[in-house]
């Protein structure tokens, strides 16, 4: 027979042994804390990327976030007209447009980017003002410049003389083939390769940074492929493709054929490989091997290359092809360079 008054105590007692087991429960979970034993450090691909990690560093150095960071480290080689593969003075399409990828994450998984961008000095800072100011992920085109207009950016011509002059030596012929490993000047002294037009005819600036705090951030930022055609996007502001971090396991960014890390979805395969037990040289190995499995004839004549590191501060790359390099800088290093491992 139902005993009502047992029923009562029985549940009065039920609810306080809950009560206690849901505190104790919590105790039991893990303190989410994202510090890491690693002291600041910031990571970018390529020669070129020893400048703007000295930039970045400023900004670590001095307890500030790895989100500003990063922008402000790759904002040295899209300001530099000398760099004809990022922003300024970046090689244009086939038809003469100078267009700007770029896109930045944080440590939240907040993300920004803008795609085929004219006009604009730094596209990385428009891509963090998407991040920040909208709802959205991704402007492109005149949607773009017209958003960053609104936020006060300056409109300017990215077109300088020496790219207007290299598109229109390039016309001449008009043969579209990439070269590879010409974004780095030290491989370009071991293996010269000459081709008019076609110097420096792609590549990206990736960069990953942690702070003092623990928390990493990721920058990319590129004028895309020489000569493609009008409206052609890589993966550079494609975040997965070209830049994907995870604050809990770390990041990665690539650089090359951005055509073949979209197909593979390249950076977030990396940071995944990572999450798996891979220690970052190997995620990107393992990334690499991928396009390489896939469409073997079209890897032998291309670039693709990885950079990666993980929460623990420790970084690793991979390339298809030899020549890849890219730049470290924490308290003990200031300017180092290192020669990427590559399958050929």
């Amino acid at each position: 027979m139902f005993n009502r008054r047992k029923f009562l105590k029985a549940s009065a007692l039920s609810a306080s042994l809950f009560a206690v087991d849901k505190k104790g429960f919590a105790d039991a979970i893990p303190k989410k804390n994202n510090k890491t034993t690693a002291a600041p450090i910031v990571i970018s691909t390529w020669d070129f990327g020893i400048a703007a990690n000295a930039a970045a560093w400023k900004v670590l150095s001095a307890g500030g976030k790895s989100l500003d960071a990063v922008e402000q480290g790759v904002w040295v080689p899209e300001a530099d007209p000398n760099n004809q593969s990022v922003g300024l003075g970046g090689l244009p399409d086939r038809d003469g447009h100078v267009t700007l990828d770029a896109c930045i994450m944080d440590e939240q998984g907040n993300c920004g980017s803008v795609t085929a961008l004219q006009h604009i000095l730094h596209p990385i800072s428009v891509a963090r003002k998407v991040m920040e100011k909208t709802p959205h992920v991704m402007l492109t085109a005149d949607g773009a410049l017209q958003f960053a207009l609104e936020q006060g950016f300056e409109k300017i011509n990215l077109l300088t003389a020496q790219s207007e002059k290299d598109w229109k030596e390039w016309l001449k012929t008009a043969k579209y083939a990439p070269v590879v490993n010409v974004e780095n000047k030290l491989y370009k002294k071991v293996a010269p390769q000459k081709l008019p037009g076609n110097k420096y005819n792609h590549d990206t600036i990736g960069m990953l940074a942690i702070d003092a705090n623990g928390n990493m951030s990721g920058a990319c930022t590129t004028s895309g492929m020489a000569y493609k055609l009008y409206g052609r996007v890589g993966d550079s502001p494609i975040i997965g493709a070209g830049l994907y971090v995870d604050n809990e396991i770390g990041g990665a960014t690539s650089t090359g054929v951005g055509e073949e890390v979209i197909r593979n979805v390249g950076s977030f395969l990396v940071v995944e490989l990572m999450r798996q037990g891979h220690s970052p040289e190997e995620a990107c190995r393992e990334a690499v091997m991928r396009i390489i499995r896939r469409k073997p004839e079209t890897a032998k004549n291309i670039q693709v290359g990885f950079l990666a590191m993980n929460k623990k501060g420790e970084y690793g790359a991979f390339a298809i092809q030899q020549g890849f390099s890219f730049a470290v800088c924490d308290a003990q290093k200031q300017d180092l360079l290192i020669k990427g491992k590559s399958h050929y």
